[in-house]
């Protein structure tokens, strides 16, 4: 049938509106059956089969094989465990996505029938049980499907897109170390970096795209307490460190209270402390163990400094000699910023999932909890990098008032809406910062 000019100006108008549309329906589509012929059998692999931080090496080079067979320039051993692969596709900008891929030396208890049995030994050379409780196996099966989606539709994107397969996450280190191995020397260097992480606080099928901060800063920080042994029964003639040490915990918590705004955020945990060896023996050392994290650097700074003074000030309060004052250690490896998303690229990639995917897709929430994420040292301010890390759910919404914490033996997340969806959300996200529809 012929048409008159009019109606194929028409025509030719809701084709270009519909457009999006098609496309869209056609990714999500190519990622069920993906995930169907592939992805699901990937997750529950990698479920099965984690490793503790800085010792993914099958992960790693299970990750590299797989990346590999779409096409990319593939590269391993960087910073130790780390994959970085390379697919250049014409002029345009350069986008890095990257995942994590260890695991957490936690025994898992979810109750799941590919439940984790691994042991391994970790870099203290210690046996330990292996889980996947914070979802990196959602991170790296996700980051093949992207693989394969972007592979898939060079010819709706240009520009050169790097992927990174990340080690040591969870000790807040590999990041850093990959920067420290040439990343952004030996690689092309992004304008763009993004990120995902499966949120078992966040409803399946939704995604979380901050326009601000995503992550507060971490500092691990180690003291130890110095006494004087003695005999339990005659404390007058030691110097009791567990004293000491008990003194100093509850004092760390007036920084917090005290020396900071109250509208600024900061958290001084002690997650461990360890002394002692019988019931009558007051003993000569107490080691403790803290976790600091703030949403600044001048708060951060403010609280580390306030550690060392709190902790040599209760020791001179207490009657503890000069020659045996607290050692305060700052961890040089287990550190990173706050993760703070580029406003303008978090409101492209925010239009371009609502876009594709559907307006009710994005979700906003207070952040809960003031957890960390080396992505910073991707995206800090000094590398002129603009980044974007974002949440997809992972369980039903009827079960996200008993969701199991991340890093508990019991976490558990729906896998299939949280693939699905991340895949989605990351190749709707990169195509649009390459500048494609």
């Amino acid at each position: 049938m012929k048409l008159n000019t009019a109606t194929s100006l028409f025509a030719i108008g809701a084709f270009a509106l519909s457009a999006p549309a098609f496309a869209q329906s056609d990714l999500r589509d190519s990622i069920a059956a993906d995930y169907d012929e592939n992805l699901e059998a990937l997750f529950t692999h990698f479920h099965q089969n984690p490793e503790l931080s800085h010792r993914e090496f099958k992960t790693a080079e299970r990750l590299a094989t797989e990346i590999r067979a779409f096409g990319y320039d593939v590269t391993e051993e960087v910073g130790g465990t780390g994959i970085v692969a390379v697919m250049e596709n014409g002029d345009g900008p350069t986008v890095m996505i990257r995942a994590d891929m260890d695991g957490l030396p936690v025994k898992e208890d979810s109750g799941l029938s590919y439940m984790s049995t691994a042991t391994q030994e970790d870099i203290d050379g210690i046996v330990k049980p292996v889980m996947h409780a914070c979802g990196h196996d959602v991170h790296i099966t996700s980051l093949v499907g992207t693989a394969r989606q972007m592979a898939a539709r060079k010819d709706q994107w240009s520009g050169t897109l790097v992927l990174i397969g990340q080690p040591a996450e969870e000790r807040i280190a590999g990041a850093r170390i990959m920067m420290e191995d040439g990343l952004y020397q030996r690689f092309p260097k992004p304008d763009y970096a993004m990120a995902l992480h499966v949120s078992a606080n966040t409803p399946s099928g939704r995604v979380e795209v901050p326009l601000g901060i995503r992550a507060s800063s971490s500092d691990s920080v180690d003291i130890v307490v110095h006494g004087v042994g003695a005999h339990g029964a005659s404390p007058h003639k030691g110097i009791d460190p567990v004293l000491v040490a008990s003194q100093i915990v509850v004092s760390l918590q007036t920084i917090v209270s005290r020396s900071i705004n109250p509208q600024d955020a900061g958290v001084i945990t002690v997650g461990a402390i360890h002394g002692g060896f019988k019931h009558n023996i007051i003993g000569d050392k107490v080691e403790m163990q803290i976790t600091v994290r703030s949403n600044n650097p001048e708060i951060r700074e403010q609280l580390l400094d306030g550690i060392d003074r709190v902790a040599k000030g209760v020791a001179v309060s207490m009657g503890v000699p000069k020659k045996l004052m607290p050692e305060v250690i700052r961890s040089k490896t287990e550190s990173t910023p706050p993760t703070i998303n580029d406003r303008e690229t978090a409101e492209r990639v925010r239009t371009a999932i609502s876009a594709g995917m559907g307006d009710g897709v994005l979700i906003d929430k207070p952040r809960e909890g003031m957890g960390a994420e080396d992505f910073a040292y991707f995206v800090a301010p000094e590398t002129g990098v603009k980044g974007v890390y974002f949440n997809v759910g992972g369980t039903p919404e009827k079960d996200i008032a008993d969701a199991s914490s991340h890093h508990s033996p019991f976490f558990k997340i729906e896998p299939e809406p949280a693939i699905k969806t991340g895949v989605e959300a990351m190749t709707t996200a990169a195509i649009a910062l390459f500048g494609g529809e």
